[in-house]
């Protein structure tokens, strides 16, 4: 290992509170039916009694959860759906393949092996909006999807005598044509997708809604069905394929500020020869409408933040152009459109008489999951053991749902329900994350929703705070821990209470974690989420630097020995409190911003304006970026980048890096060959990791690690 400060690393080897805190103990109870048990077994840590714990300080304590545990955990879900035999496929990510990502589907027998479906020179994945998702669609046997080195949709058979895919789209020399969120049209046996083309433009796409003949046997371009926007998702067809539904927004506008629900007609020769919006038009009425489907009956339904500014379900009163509300809640029923592909709700029952809607919703830090009449406007829970639920796909009497809990990481379980479709019978776990992570169960910090003052007299924000543990240790008299605050990306996007094993990486070493909601997070609200409009870089500084303060009054930390990491905006968020507080003692930013004119410059199309309404006037572009304050930077830190980052490019690390090292302060680069924004790697998963822990150990910690890491170089220290 090579011990100069920046690196080019391709590979390493695998030796190399007060009453306002709360824990989440509201939950829903366990169901027991196949339930993941959280026993004790043959390989799991024994837990000591109290007075058989080793006294050590805090941060050097000796725990099972490894880097390479943390690493080869690290799957990543990419969504769901059911073939024909009602078997469910899923879209895992393996860091052990260099982040390929793989469809796969359960067996046919319960003792039986999942199986692979992708063929091992394909990989599963789409780069339109550069974030992707939406990445693949089945129906019956039939499976399109994206292949991530050329980006052209396949056409491959399910059944087990034919699986080699087949391109149904033009090879264009390269990857600069993706596709995303398709749906199968079998009136003119199509399929209907958002196309990014970025032929002529790679910062400039466009962005279309396009046709793809399934045939299979002359490969033609794609035919433009909607057009002339910036942007465009959620294409749906009703059961007839008469009328297609979708999503669209412009220029500076995210899907989350300002967006709208459009209704397109289909001729007989496949054209879309009238269109009407059904929601978004209404200057006087902000919203931004989001996942439109339609009903067994014609019926189309969509969440939307009209009203209350909370994500709600509504449905479409065609003869009178006429949106009514299905059910209002101060909660959040979707999440901001990141990702294609996003399913909130699926339809379980419909009759004339009313549609029986399983739904999934966000309410003060937990998510439920409940099944909704529409006729009675009736809402009820369903008990599982998840307390936080992504996506819902709907299978052959059961539900399949993406989620997690503080105690499970993220799965996919299958979720029986009675006759009555009221009441969840049984819950089987289909597919984990990591497998074998309840063995370490006994380390596992529970997280602690805590809701913390701000700057602003009379407001809260939100964050998750999790205690140091590890039942062979126990700190020495009078020790308070050093603590990490993570702050989260996005900036648009939420942390979660859920088992995250990089988490218990560092409560089980002595650490205490905080994940905050800084204002400006999902899953609160639009009037929470707005708290950062024009404030970037001020409300979610303030809020962070606020929440470490809070846990230090509360005695839940060690004021000097205070670090903070993120990535991407969350890296601009520990840069910009590195540079403009003095708060935290040392940081760590993974592929953060540290120039918000050059990001401006140099990003994507989905996010080229995304940053107009967070900051402002040119002065505050100028006033926030840290880099133009290098002189203000007081404490070490420690910068990883990914070479192929095109949301945030190499060179905003390159440029603060090199500002650090010349001021003397001690810094250090690492950079990533074949990484994109987020390391996908197990590798470079687990060498981020170490290297943060060693880092802060070095510079502020005061105690030794217990593990074997070789730290890199920090220059200006070493």
């Amino acid at each position: 290992m090579t011990s100069i400060a920046t690196l080019t690393l391709t590979r390493f080897s695998s030796s190399s509170f007060n009453r306002i805190s709360k824990r989440f103990s509201s939950r829903a109870p366990t169901n027991t039916h196949n339930r993941l048990q959280m026993s004790s077994s043959s390989s799991s840590p024994t837990e000591p009694k109290q007075s058989e714990k080793i006294s050590a300080p805090y941060g050097s304590w000796k725990s099972q959860i490894t880097a390479d545990v943390v690493s080869g955990a690290s799957k990543r879900l990419g969504g769901t759906a059911i073939d024909s035999l009602g078997r469910l496929i899923w879209l895992e990510s393996r860091p052990s393949e260099s982040g390929r990502a793989v469809l796969v589907r359960e067996p046919d027998k319960p003792e039986g092996e999942p199986v692979d479906i992708t063929p091992k020179d394909y990989a599963v994945r789409t780069l339109a909006q550069e974030y992707g998702g939406g990445a693949f669609s089945v129906s019956g046997d039939t499976l399109i999807f994206s292949n991530y080195k050329d980006q052209r949709l396949y056409k491959q058979s399910l059944s087990p005598n034919d699986s080699s895919p087949v391109p149904l789209t033009p090879d264009y020399g390269g990857p600069v044509v993706s596709y995303a969120d398709g749906v199968f049209d079998a009136r003119f046996n199509r399929f209907v997708t958002v196309q990014e083309d970025r032929r002529q433009s790679s910062t400039n796409s466009t962005t279309t809604i396009v046709t793809v003949g399934l045939d299979g046997k002359n490969i033609r371009e794609p035919e433009v069905l909607i057009g002339g926007t910036d942007f465009y998702a959620f294409p749906r067809l009703d059961p007839k394929g008469e009328r297609l539904a979708w999503i669209e927004w412009c220029h500076p506008n995210m899907p989350w500020d300002q967006a709208q629900l459009w209704v397109g007609y289909i001729s007989d020769s496949g054209e879309v020869h009238k269109r009407i919006c059904v929601a978004g038009s209404d200057p006087t009425i902000k919203e931004s409408p989001i996942e439109p489907k339609w009903s067994s009956k014609g019926e189309l339904f969509f969440i939307t933040d009209r009203q209350s500014g909370y994500w709600n379900l509504y449905k479409w009163v065609e003869s009178n152009n006429e949106v009514l509300s299905v059910y209002s809640l101060d909660a959040e029923f979707s999440k901001p459109l990141w990702v294609f592909g996003i399913n909130s709700y699926e339809f379980i029952q419909s009759h004339e008489q009313k549609n029986v809607i399983a739904c999934s919703y966000r309410q003060n830090g937990r998510s439920y999951l409940g099944i909704l009449d529409d006729a009675q406007g009736s809402l009820s829970l369903l008990s599982i053991p998840f307390t936080d639920i992504d996506n819902i796909t709907l299978g052959i009497n059961c539900l399949y749902v993406e989620g997690a809990s503080e105690v499970d990481p993220l799965s996919v379980a299958k979720v029986t329900l009675d006759e009555d479709k009221s009441k969840a019978v049984d819950f089987k776990i289909i597919w984990s994350s990591s497998p074998d992570c309840l063995k370490y169960k006994s380390y596992f910090s529970l997280p602690e929703l805590i809701e913390f003052p701000t700057e602003v007299p009379g407001q809260i924000a939100f964050a998750y705070f999790y205690p140091p543990s590890n039942p062979n240790y126990q700190a020495t008299h009078d020790e308070k821990p050093p603590l990490l605050l993570k702050s989260h990306g996005g900036p648009t996007a939420e942390s979660r209470g859920i088992l995250n094993l990089s988490v218990q990486y560092w409560t089980s070493r002595g650490w205490a974690f905080v994940d905050v909601n800084y204002g400006g997070s999902s899953g609160y609200g639009r009037e929470y989420r707005e708290r950062l409009l024009k404030k970037w870089g001020i409300v979610d500084v303030d809020d962070c630097c606020s929440c470490a303060k809070y846990l230090v009054g509360s005695g839940k930390a060690d004021g000097e020995r205070l670090c903070i990491t993120g990535g991407s905006a969350g890296g601009y968020t520990t840069l910009a409190a590195l540079a403009f507080r003095d708060t935290f003692k040392a940081g760590a930013s993974l592929y953060g911003v540290a120039d918000l004119n050059m990001l401006r410059a140099e990003t994507h199309k989905f996010e080229s304006h995304y940053i107009d309404n967070l900051v402002g006037s040119e002065k505050d572009y100028y006033d926030r970026s840290p880099i133009n304050f290098a002189d203000k930077f007081s404490c070490p830190i420690i910068l990883f980048q990914g070479l192929e980052d095109k949301v945030v490019p190499p060179d905003q690390a390159r440029k603060i890096y090199k500002a650090l090292k010349e001021k003397g302060l001690p810094v250090a680069l690492v950079e990533y060959e074949g990484e994109q924004h987020g390391f996908r790697k197990a590798e470079n998963i687990k060498f981020t990791l170490e290297q943060q822990m060693v880092f802060f150990a070095r510079l502020v910690g005061r105690f030794k690690v217990a593990d074997e890491i070789n730290p890199i170089k920090i220059d200006n220290f070493d």
